[in-house]
């Protein structure tokens, strides 16, 4: 089982260039990070968690400081958790996605997810009710771009013309009954365990990032068996549990129910406080 880490990762936070230096140096499989683009003041929606942590109006857009981490290191995974694809123009986002797997050697997870923040979205320009088709047809726009040759596509909330475009994505395509290839980055959706989101993960993603872990033991029996009702390999589900407050008894849990990779949390300090943190965690990543 593989042990990453995450923060909300802001101006007044350590770097991703130290991070993930620090995280590669240790051992750690990757660095993950959130994304907000602004939070409107005042808020109507109530955070999930209860107060909402300062750090989400300070947050870095994930993909510049990936960038940055990936050009400091040369094995970590880089990866976003979550990132709010509605609210992106799919066409340049699939850009941005490409050119940072590219410059990786392919080292990219795509997290997303629906969002909590209706008004973040909805100066978007996302109809709230309607987010998870938006996020389904901005994520089909992108493997159109990212497919091996020119693809359109067209929908409701997303459409592109048959056009050629590079880089792409370096992941090897994975296989889907009746729906074709499916192209571009490993792909993990966030949300509450259900059947409407187990139909998406096994439609146009490659697994699941269930935030905490809470309800694990009944939910991935059936994520699992939606997935192999959808003809999807087995053994190509991917599990990555995240924002994790780890213990030895949580993750010898987490790896008997097969859980794939654990995203343990990390601080919004600075250079010293986080460092301090991995120093604490050392005794959970492989040497």
């Amino acid at each position: 089982m593989r042990i990453s880490a995450t923060l909300h990762m802001t101006d007044r936070t350590i770097t991703p260039i130290r991070l993930a230096q620090e995280l590669e140096r240790r051992g750690f499989a990757g660095l993950y990070l959130p994304e907000h683009t602004h939070i409107p003041v005042p808020r109507e929606t109530p955070y999930p968690g209860g107060e909402l942590p300062p750090e989400c109006a300070r947050m870095l857009s994930p993909f510049v400081a990936l960038a940055q981490a990936a050009a400091v290191t040369g094995r970590i995974a880089l990866g976003t958790n979550i990132a709010l694809v509605a609210q992106h123009d799919p066409i340049d986002l699939a850009k941005q996605i490409a050119t940072l797997d590219h410059l990786s050697g392919g080292r990219v997870t795509l997290g997303i997810g629906y969002g909590w923040n209706r008004e973040e979205a909805e100066d978007h320009g996302v109809p709230w009710p309607r987010r998870r088709e938006v996020v389904r047809d901005r994520m089909a726009v992108m493997r159109a771009l990212w497919a091996d040759r020119p693809k359109a596509y067209e929908s409701e909330f997303g459409a592109v013309r048959a056009s050629e475009v590079h880089p792409k994505p370096r992941r090897v395509p994975r296989k889907r009954p009746a729906k074709g290839p499916l192209f571009g980055p490993r792909t993990l959706i966030g949300g509450a365990a259900g059947p409407g989101l187990f139909a998406h993960i096994t439609e146009y993603a490659d697994g699941w990032m269930p935030i905490g872990g809470s309800g694990l033991r009944e939910a991935l029996p059936a994520l699992r068996s939606a997935w192999t009702d959808a003809g999807r390999g087995a053994d190509d589900l991917y599990v990555a549990v995240t924002a994790v407050e780890p213990d030895p008894g949580k993750l010898a849990y987490y790896e008997e129910l097969g859980v794939d990779e654990v995203i343990v949390q990390l601080p919004p300090g600075g250079e010293a406080e986080v460092c301090a943190a991995l120093d604490g965690l050392g005794r959970y990543v492989a040497p």
